[in-house]
C-alpha cells in the first residue's frame, strides 16, 4: 500500500457493493471507492464556489446581458462564430 493511503472501515450497502463489484470487479472497489469520493468533493467544492460567486455581476453592465433573451442571444451570436470558425480551420486543413 502506498505511503500517502490508509485503510478505514465505511459501512455501505451490501447491494451498492455487488453493484460495484458487478460494475468494475472486486479487485478494483478500493480505487473506485476513492475516485468516486474525489469526484463528490470536487463538485461540491465547485457548487460552493458558484453559491459564493452568485449575484457578483448584478451591478456590473456587461453588455449583452441586459435580459435573459439578450443572453441567450449572445451565447447563440458566440457559438455561430466558433462554429463558423472551425468550419474555416477544418476547411483549409
Amino acid at each position: 500500500m502506498p505511503s500517502n493511503t490508509i485503510r478505514t472501515h465505511i459501512v455501505i450497502s451490501r447491494r451498492l457493493v455487488e453493484e460495484v463489484d458487478q460494475a468494475i470487479g472486486r479487485r478494483r472497489r478500493s480505487k473506485f471507492f476513492a475516485e468516486a469520493v474525489s469526484e463528490k468533493l470536487a463538485r461540491m467544492r465547485r457548487s460552493q464556489l458558484a453559491r459564493e460567486a452568485g449575484g457578483s455581476l448584478a451591478h456590473v453592465d456587461i453588455p449583452g446581458w441586459e435580459t435573459s433573451e439578450a443572453a441567450v442571444e449572445w451565447v447563440r451570436a458566440l457559438r455561430k462564430a466558433d462554429d463558423e470558425r472551425l468550419q474555416r480551420i477544418l476547411g483549409e486543413s
